[in-house]
C-alpha cells in the first residue's frame, strides 16, 4: 500500500542521497573554454511537490507501483477539464480559474528516483516553519494584500515582474516550466519562460554590488564539475517566499548525462527560518523552444483588481465582497 512504512535504515539512506551518479559510459562535454558543457533548453516541470505531502509523513521515496497509482490520481485531482469552479475554485487545486486543461504543463509524473518531495533537507521532506520575524513580515504582506492597498501590495507575478517558480530557484510550478541555459567564457545566462527573463550571472570570487534586484545579486564558479551560483542582496519588500533581505541563495547545477541536469539548490535565511532547507529537482531536454510570455501587454487585471477593491470600499465591503473587518486572510491567486 501507498503509505506502508519504510524502516529507519532505508529513510536515512534516502534522505542522505547524493545528487546522482552519472553513468560510466557519460564523457562529460566542454565548451570551447574547457568548462563543463551544460548548455541547453531544459523542462523541470514534475508531479512531485516541493513539500512532502503531509500523510506520507517520513515516506521518502515511492515504489514504481506506488508513483504509477499516485502520478495518476494526481493527474485525474488537477485537471481543469474535471473541477467544477463553483465547487472547487481557483484554490482547488491552485492555478488560474479560467484556464481549462490545455493551458497547464506541470507534468505527468514524478521525479525518476520517486522521492515523495523536492525538498531533501530537512529529511522530513518539507520546508521549516517560519519563525517569529518570518510570521511578522508575513502577516504584514498578507494585510498589505488584503487591503490591495495599491500596485506595490500585489504580488509580484500580479504586476508581471517575478513569478516564484521561475527562480532563482527554479521550483516547478502549473506551467512555463521551461530554461535556456547559455554559457559564455564569463559570464552563464539563465533564461525563464515564466514571465521571461534572463538572469547573467558574472563568474567572480565576490559580489559587486550590494544593489538589491528582483533577482538578486549573483555570481558563479565551477566546484570540479558543478556550476554554483551564489546570490544575496534580494529586493525582498514583497516576493512569493516572504523572505528577508539576508536570503542567502546556493544553487548547484551538474550535468549528469546527455539529457539531465542535476539542480540542486539551498536557502538560508535567519528571518524567516531557523535552518536552512534544500530541495533538488532534474532539468530535461526539451526540443521545444522557450515562449514569449507576455504578461504587461495584456495585464489590465491590475486596474481590475484596484478599481473593484475601491468599489467595494466605497459600498463597506471588503474585496471578497464580505463586510468591512469580517474577513482575514484573501488569498491571491498567480
Amino acid at each position: 500500500m501507498l503509505l506502508r512504512t519504510l524502516s529507519a535504515l532505508v529513510l536515512v539512506l534516502l534522505a542522505a542521497l547524493p545528487a546522482p551518479a552519472m553513468g560510466q559510459d557519460f564523457v562529460m562535454p566542454r565548451t570551447e573554454y574547457g568548462d563543463p558543457d551544460i548548455q541547453g533548453t531544459f523542462t523541470y516541470r514534475t508531479l512531485t511537490p516541493l513539500n512532502r505531502p503531509v500523510e506520507l509523513a517520513d515516506k521518502a521515496a515511492l515504489t514504481a507501483e506506488e508513483a504509477e497509482e499516485w502520478a495518476a490520481y494526481e493527474r485525474q485531482r488537477q485537471n481543469r477539464d474535471l473541477i467544477i469552479d463553483s465547487v472547487g475554485g481557483a484554490g482547488y487545486p491552485p492555478g488560474v480559474i479560467s484556464y481549462n486543461e490545455f493551458w497547464y504543463e506541470r507534468g505527468v509524473q514524478t521525479i525518476a528516483d520517486r522521492r515523495t518531495s523536492l525538498i531533501y533537507d530537512p529529511p522530513n521532506g518539507r520546508m521549516p516553519a517560519m519563525n517569529a520575524a518570518g510570521r511578522e513580515r508575513a502577516a504584514a504582506r498578507d494585510e498589505a494584500l488584503r487591503m490591495s492597498a495599491g500596485p506595490e501590495a500585489r504580488t509580484l507575478a500580479d504586476r508581471c515582474l517575478m513569478s516564484g517558480g521561475a527562480g532563482p530557484p527554479l521550483i516547478p510550478g502549473s506551467y512555463n516550466n521551461n530554461v535556456q541555459i547559455v554559457q559564455t567564457r564569463d559570464h552563464v545566462m539563465i533564461l525563464s519562460e515564466m514571465i521571461h527573463r534572463a538572469r547573467i550571472i558574472p563568474f567572480a570570487d565576490e559580489h559587486s554590488t550590494k544593489q538589491l534586484k528582483w533577482d538578486g545579486d549573483s555570481v558563479a564558479h565551477w566546484d570540479g564539475d558543478t556550476l554554483v551560483i551564489d546570490t544575496r542582496h534580494f529586493y525582498q519588500d514583497n516576493n512569493s517566499r516572504g523572505t528577508s533581505e539576508q536570503m542567502h541563495l546556493v544553487e548547484r547545477i551538474t550535468r549528469v548525462d546527455a539529457n539531465t541536469l542535476d539542480y540542486d539548490f539551498t536557502i538560508e535565511d535567519p528571518l524567516s527560518w531557523d535552518a536552512s532547507w534544500s530541495a533538488r529537482v532534474p532539468l530535461r531536454v526539451t526540443d521545444m523552444p522557450v515562449y514569449e510570455y507576455a504578461c504587461h501587454e495584456g495585464n489590465h487585471g491590475m486596474v481590475g483588481i484596484l478599481a473593484g477593491w475601491r468599489r467595494y470600499e466605497s459600498m463597506g465591503m471588503n474585496g471578497d465582497g464580505t463586510p468591512i473587518g469580517t474577513t482575514g486572510k484573501v488569498d491571491a491567486d498567480e
